[in-house]
């Protein structure tokens, strides 16, 4: 506003200047200063109002200018016509400015009749000159002005879009370590659950088996504890590159997971193929703890003196994952309840809870996330099963 301002009064200064100095014609008589005055400094003052009343300013100036031109005050109405039309183009669009010139026209056109002079062909000239200037002028800043107005929109939806992703990625970071979470806890306290009821039976009996069974739980313990150390530290530790990192574990340490199954009482039947140390490490990851979850519901669910049998295989571009066991869910270990005259077979009621609990949950997702399928359930002829394919992407 400061600077239409400065500009209002310069054009109001010019046109006083000159109506003191004679006007533009001195030999006719001009009208007297009380008059001229206050019709210079209204056909100026709306330019002050322009940017942010851009319609109603350019058709006040319009109104008193056509009184300005009559008595030949100056050239401060003609300005103020130009820079009225420019400022309704920029500010409101090109359907007011197309409006608002040919008002201008109109009026050029009008004065020429009303007030002939013999230079009416070069003012009517000047005139369009000055309307077609405007008009370009103010097109031009309306497209930049639109154009900016656009890159901010497209920057302000990428910075959403950016924000948006880091949350989503946020969200997942937080699953897979709510996963890894899970399979630590669940896999670990099962142990640690069994071996301790097993170490207060044989306690009395049989001391050196309870001592074997607290061992076992203590080292179940401090691994546990060492991988829930590792996950955390992801959360709280943003600069831990000088911190020792524990690599996630791999199809190629079933080997080990399977010991641990059989010192907690779980014989496992451990059968790997070929090709396993060169999978990807999220295909790795996916497999292990696949195979985690499911010798940890064995040791929950399937009973005393339940085996397991696992086999990974692979064979091209995947690779297969079955986990057998021989618990309850066989088929002598099916209920039989008679209901009139008909005979149904009901399955356990803890055993089918593992397929709705989490750890079905997180295997699902570690299979679904790598294009594989997973099904879990009764075997035939008895005994419960998850089998998991999972596809090999090298550049996984």
């Amino acid at each position: 506003m400061v600077g239409d301002s400065l500009l209002a009064l310069f054009l109001a200064t010019l046109d006083i200047l000159m109506f003191a100095g004679g006007g533009l014609d001195p030999e006719l008589p001009g009208p007297e200063w009380y008059v001229a005055v206050p019709i210079d400094l209204a056909v100026v003052a709306p330019l002050v109002f322009r940017r942010k009343r851009p319609v109603l300013a350019a058709y006040v100036v319009y109104v008193i200018s056509y009184a300005h031109s009559t008595l030949d005050l100056g050239v401060s109405g003609l300005a103020a016509l130009a820079i009225s039309l420019y400022s309704v183009q920029v500010y409101v669009g090109r359907k007011q400015g197309l409006i608002y010139g040919g008002a201008f026209i109109v009026a050029s056109v009008v004065t020429a009749i009303v007030k002939p002079e013999p230079s009416m062909a070069a003012q009517l000239l000047f005139s369009a000159f000055t309307i077609a200037f405007c008009w370009l002028l103010g097109e031009f800043m309306y497209a930049r002005r639109a154009y900016q107005r656009e890159l901010e929109a497209r920057l302000h939806l990428l910075e959403t879009e950016r924000d948006q992703a880091a949350r989503i990625a946020v969200a997942e970071e937080r699953g897979r370590i709510a996963r890894e979470l899970h399979d630590v806890v669940a896999h670990s306290v099962s142990v640690m659950v069994v071996q301790a009821d097993g170490a207060a039976l044989a306690l009395k009996s049989n001391p050196e088996l309870a001592g074997r069974a607290l061992g076992t739980i203590s080292e179940t313990g401090r691994g546990a504890l060492g991988e829930l150390r590792r996950l955390l530290d992801v959360l709280r530790n943003d600069h831990g590159d000088d911190e020792p990192r524990v690599p996630q574990p791999d199809a190629t340490a079933l080997g080990d997971l399977a010991e641990r199954m059989r010192a907690a009482g779980v014989p496992v039947d451990l059968s790997l193929g070929d090709g396993l140390g060169e999978l990807p490490a999220g295909v790795s990851l996916g497999i292990y703890r696949i195979v985690q979850e499911s010798l940890t519901n064995t040791l929950k669910h399937a009973g005393a003196g339940a085996r397991a049998a696992v086999r990974v295989q692979r064979t091209g571009d995947q690779v297969e994952v079955l986990v057998r066991d021989d618990g309850a869910g066989r088929a002598r270990q099916l209920e039989q309840v008679g209901t009139g005259g008909t005979t149904t077979t009901r399955q356990s009621a803890p055993r089918l809870a593992v397929a709705g609990g989490n750890g079905l949950i997180g295997m699902r997702e570690r299979a679904h996330v790598y294009g594989g399928t997973l099904e879990v359930g009764p075997a035939a002829g008895g005994g419960w099963q998850v089998r998991a394919v999972l596809p090999v992407r090298l550049n996984s």
